[in-house]
């Protein structure tokens, strides 16, 4: 992303955060609410904010694929077998590009519907080892988790992610409580106090689908298919993950982040669920200092409440929402990151609208990463290229003790 692109947008947000700042200033001073116009100009605020932070996203997911498609390429083309083979001077890109689709390149020749050369093509955009696969692999791969985690805000607030190559159940310990010490008098007896351990168990619960692709498309299309198919297929599987990661029963799905949680703090009735600025800084110590403090913790709730908490101020004046002052870096309430996850309740009666502690002691685990396969065959009499993509996954909150709190509206 270019620097001065990427400073002009940083100004940009900024000077519309002032304006929104404005608006409320006013309004609080004046000692009324916001007016419907003015109403109506802070959420078209809000919504040039989020405009901007998905603008950067997008520019730093682009930056990112482009950057491993060339050292994809930059692998193929200095392995040894294609360095030692006879090719045409200044081969362009598009012939590998061809390869890697399934097309016959100048350079090989098709055998039984596959590519045929130096190296074996067997399913989308694998070659040989010695051709590249791994470095293409990876590339796909990361492809598919970066829009994994663009879906699901809990996987960007920095939960723990066991990867295991197997499905079997694990169990992860933890503590349930610590020894206590008392007064005890002099010569008096001392009494045992010993502290208690359990175990979290994780699964693997699959997430997957299918989807079917005309040979023909695939042969002739002149965008860039793989990368179409990586994030549809990354956000599918993020989707469906994300929704369970944060609300899950724990009953044959994973055990969610706010179903695990404890309570931290009940807002006042009479106001539909809504919360104040004293409710988030309440919400903000009622998680102890260890849990607290750690570089983990963070703020997680839906878009349309980010757009409530932006409003709101302390005792001295200060909005307890600021904005980052990097460009791509989440922004802070009372210090914290906040990230927004849309799986997240809305405002509104007895909803758990918003959660705060440290997200690390959120486990998930994962069975041999996301799994995203071709096959020729499945479709034949069709002439269709069958894709599916597969994540076994599981979650669980770790420490229930008081790691991660929430705020909960009121019943009235």
């Amino acid at each position: 992303m270019d620097k001065t692109l990427a400073q002009k947008l940083q100004e940009r947000r900024a000077s519309i955060w002032e304006g929104a700042k404005a608006l409320l200033d006013t309004a609080e001073t004046e000692g009324r609410d916001l007016s419907t116009e003015e109403d109506t100009s802070y959420r078209k605020m809000n919504d040039d904010i989020n405009a901007i932070d998905e603008r950067v996203k997008g520019f730093v997911a682009d930056e990112k694929r482009a950057k491993e498609a060339d050292e994809a390429f930059r692998a193929i083309l200095d392995a040894p077998e294609n360095r030692d083979a006879p090719k045409p001077p200044d081969a362009p890109a598009a012939d590998i590009r061809s390869f890697l689709q399934g097309k016959a390149g100048k350079s090989f020749e098709v055998r039984a519907g596959r590519p045929m050369g130096t190296a074996e093509f067997r399913t989308l955009s694998k070659l040989t080892a010695g051709a590249g696969a791994n470095t293409v692999k990876t590339s796909f791969y990361d492809q598919l988790i970066a829009h994994l985690i663009e879906v699901s805000g809990i996987m960007l607030a920095g939960p723990t992610v066991l990867n295991t190559s197997t499905g079997e159940q694990i169990q992860v310990p933890k503590t349930t409580s610590h020894s206590t010490a008392s007064l005890i008098a002099e010569a008096g007896t001392i009494t045992a106090s010993d502290p208690a351990f359990g175990q979290v168990p994780l699964d693997a619960y699959k997430y997957a689908f299918l989807l079917e692709v005309a040979l023909e498309l695939v042969n002739d299309t002149s965008v860039d298919l793989e990368g179409y198919l990586a994030m549809q297929s990354g956000r599918a599987v993020g989707n469906a993950f994300g929704a369970h990661a944060i609300t899950g029963t724990g009953t044959s799905q994973p055990n969610g982040l706010v179903t695990a949680a404890t309570l931290g703090v009940t807002g006042g009735t009479a106001v539909v669920g809504a919360f104040t600025a004293d409710n988030l800084i309440d919400l903000f110590f009622s998680v102890i200092a260890p849990y607290r403090n750690s570089a983990s913790a963070g703020w997680l709730m839906k878009d349309s409440t980010l757009g409530n908490a932006r409003k709101l101020k302390d005792s001295t004046g200060q909005y307890l929402w600021q904005p980052s002052l990097q460009v791509g870096a989440p922004d802070v309430i009372l210090g914290k990151p906040v990230y927004t996850d849309p799986n997240v309740a809305a405002v509104a009666l007895n909803a758990k609208s918003v959660v705060f502690g440290d997200v690390s002691q959120y486990f998930v685990r994962m069975v041999d990463g996301i799994r995203f396969e071709r096959s020729d065959d499945y479709a034949f009499n069709t002439d269709l290229v069958t894709y599916r993509c597969i994540l076994r996954a599981d979650g669980d909150l770790v420490d229930t003790t008081g790691a991660v709190k929430y705020f909960a509206g009121a019943a009235s």
